[in-house]
């Protein structure tokens, strides 16, 4: 999971403060406006209430002691600071001891609008606001758990699960479409596209055999999502939580994986040249 970045995090001080500069804190304040407007009648309820809980600045990038206090006292979950990267193992053992790793780096002014590292933006405003919510924080733990225990093979299919719900999830609600994952929610583009993109496949995840075919479903972290999988609630996170998610990933490697639905990256950087 670690691999290059050109990035680093940076450090906080022994009061657990860090200095961020007049320039990072305008690129906080010019996502948070970007985005706050972005997703409005977008995200789900659960995102929105858990955002005001959360009270996070507008005009600064937050602390992490100011989001873990909001975090402990509702769902004892906590910010963890961690480098721009980290492994597997590492990420799955914060999240099984309810600590949500976030690299303390925003991203430059090149790469406003598209960022494929998870910085302090996504992390913060993407994730956070769900951590309050009871279902949502005890199947993240959960999720950390059986990925802390399971092997390196198992693992490549579990992030599957995480992607397309933690990170891409939708919601299928009775005021229709919402949007809960934190890939989707910390970015304008993805948003829009999801929502109303008419080419998008957007499936129903509500059972094990569903759950085997995310598992089934290969994605691509660099291009926008053709397909996604769409819960009715965020209470059904906890439904999927009972269910035996190893067993179904021994499913899943006996079925083999989908087809892809998106162009090898290669000839994808071959015809954005082209074009």
């Amino acid at each position: 999971m670690a691999k290059a970045t050109s990035y680093v995090s940076k450090t906080a001080d022994e009061h657990g403060i860090i200095d961020w500069t007049e320039e990072e804190n305008s690129t906080w304040q010019k996502l948070y406006a970007r985005q706050v407007a972005c997703i409005k009648n977008k995200a789900c309820d659960e995102f929105t209430l858990g955002l005001e809980k959360l009270n996070l600045p507008e005009d600064r990038i937050p602390q992490l002691d100011e989001v873990s206090k909001v975090l402990l006292k509702e769902t004892g979950w906590q910010c963890h600071q961690v480098p721009a990267l980290i492994g597997f193992g590492e990420f799955f053992r914060l999240l099984s001891e309810r600590k949500f790793p976030v690299a303390t780096f925003i991203r430059t002014t090149e790469e406003f609008d598209y960022l494929q590292e998870p910085d302090i933006f996504h992390e913060i405003f993407g994730h956070c606001p769900l951590l309050t919510n009871p279902s949502f924080a005890n199947f993240t733990q959960l999720y950390g758990e059986i990925g802390l225990n399971a092997s390196k093979e198992d693992r490549v299919f579990l992030a599957r699960l995480y992607w397309f719900t933690i990170e891409f999830g939708l919601l299928n609600t009775e005021n229709g479409l919402r949007i809960y994952g934190g890939g989707i929610l910390s970015s304008p583009g993805e948003t829009l596209y999801a929502m109303h993109d008419e080419s998008v496949i957007r499936k129903e995840l509500d059972n094990a055999e569903q759950l085997v075919d995310v598992y089934r479903t290969p994605y691509r972290i660099d291009i926008m999502q053709p397909i996604y999988f769409m819960l009715n609630s965020i209470k059904e996170l906890d439904k999927i939580g009972k269910l035996d998610l190893l067993a179904l990933v021994e499913q899943a490697k006996k079925l083999g994986l989908h087809e892809p639905m998106f162009p090898p990256k290669e000839q994808v950087k071959q015809t954005a040249k082209a074009s």
